[in-house]
């Protein structure tokens, strides 16, 4: 009983305790949730794999359709609106697409089913998984997951994935190709500099452009050599991969010569920053032109450097599409040309299906 509680000879303090039992409870709450949206998902997928393998088996077609109707329309009485033909039919596409609901299970533990209305219209497993798993492991919200979608980022990853080749330093899935900075609100005729301050004032948009995994380490990184100084753009630290990486900023096309100048902060940093247990410091070069056949010509990654263009606007969807398109046939050519893909690199069928994020 609390009566016999021994008295404690520490002082309360009204505001740290009502702090802490807020946290608990919104802890407590947040997981509460997180098992209803499991549940709820699960429901739904019991529900269209039972209406798929049971009312609409065998040659019911037309009938099978109407028998769906009336059940919709019985279950909305009953449970409301959540039940209606449409909601109903996404349930069954889902378990048809994912006849073993394991398959999805880790990544549906995070999510609700408004995640899994965006993702449904995807057409590829490969690309579900990404976004879904992406989305999971980044608690993204449904509007930071369509705006993924929207932008692209699995088919730019994707691109990116294609310039490694077998002996390449740089992880795979790691960073993308072209990056879409467009909430920087950058006006015409900018500096690199304008940039750099831009990226720093939106820094969790573009930690969120560049995935899972990041935090920022610190910016115009001095580096001293023989009395000389040299200044790094930016440097982040991946905490899942354990290692440094630095990111210089270009305007204009990629220049051979940036290989040389990022090959330099790459050996500094393994030198001198690289702490014990840390993997080797890999370096990305963002510029606004990346000519990716001389790229793959110096074989950059092989040390570590990997080069993307990045866009200061979102182009028009219809715009987007046809640019990713061709970027990614340019990158297929290329690994045509090469005969060797990277390891667990797989052929992309379903790129750029015209009906994936409508």
């Amino acid at each position: 009983m609390v009566d016999n509680m021994p008295e404690s000879n520490i002082t309360l303090n009204e505001t740290d305790l009502f702090q802490r039992v807020s946290a608990i409870i919104e802890n407590r709450k947040n997981q509460a949730q997180v098992r209803v949206n499991h549940e709820i998902i699960l429901m739904y997928w019991e529900i269209g794999k039972y209406i798929s393998s049971v009312l609409l088996c065998g040659e019911r077609g037309d009938y099978g359709k109407r028998i769906v109707v009336t059940l919709s329309q019985q279950l909305q009485k009953k449970y409301g609106s959540s039940f209606e033909h449409t909601n109903i039919t996404r349930m069954m596409k889902f378990a048809q697409r994912f006849p073993n609901f394991e398959v999805v299970a880790p990544a549906m533990s995070q999510l609700t089913w408004s995640h899994l209305i965006a993702l449904l219209p995807l057409k590829s497993e490969n690309s579900f998984m990404y976004y879904a798993n992406d989305a999971a492991s980044r608690h993204l919200s449904v509007r930071q997951l369509r705006d993924q979608i929207a932008r692209k980022a699995y088919e730019r990853q994707e691109i990116s994935n294609m310039q490694l080749t077998a002996e390449s330093l740089i992880p795979f899935n790691l960073f993308k190709d072209p990056y879409i900075l467009n909430t920087l609100g950058l006006r015409d005729n900018y500096l690199e500099a304008d940039l750099e301050k831009a990226i720093l004032g939106d820094i969790e948009s573009f930690i969120l452009e560049f995935g899972h995994g990041f935090t920022f380490a610190g910016r115009q990184k001095r580096m001293t050599m023989d009395g000389d100084d040299f200044t790094l753009d930016l440097l982040f630290y991946h905490r899942i991969l354990q290692r440094l990486v630095a990111v210089e900023l270009k305007l204009g096309k990629f220049k051979p010569a940036y290989m040389g100048q990022m090959r330099f902060y790459l050996k500094w940093l393994d030198r001198y920053e690289r702490n014990e247990g840390e993997n080797a410091p890999i370096g990305l070069i963002l510029c606004t032109e990346a000519s990716r056949a001389q790229i793959e010509l110096m074989e950059l990654d092989r040390e570590g450097i990997a080069v993307s263009e990045y866009w200061t606007q979102l182009p028009p969807k219809n715009m987007l599409q046809q640019k990713i398109r061709e970027i990614y046939e340019e990158a297929l050519e290329r690994l045509e040309r090469r005969k060797t893909l990277p390891i667990g690199q797989h052929k992309v069928e379903y790129f750029l299906d015209r009906s994936d994020d409508e």
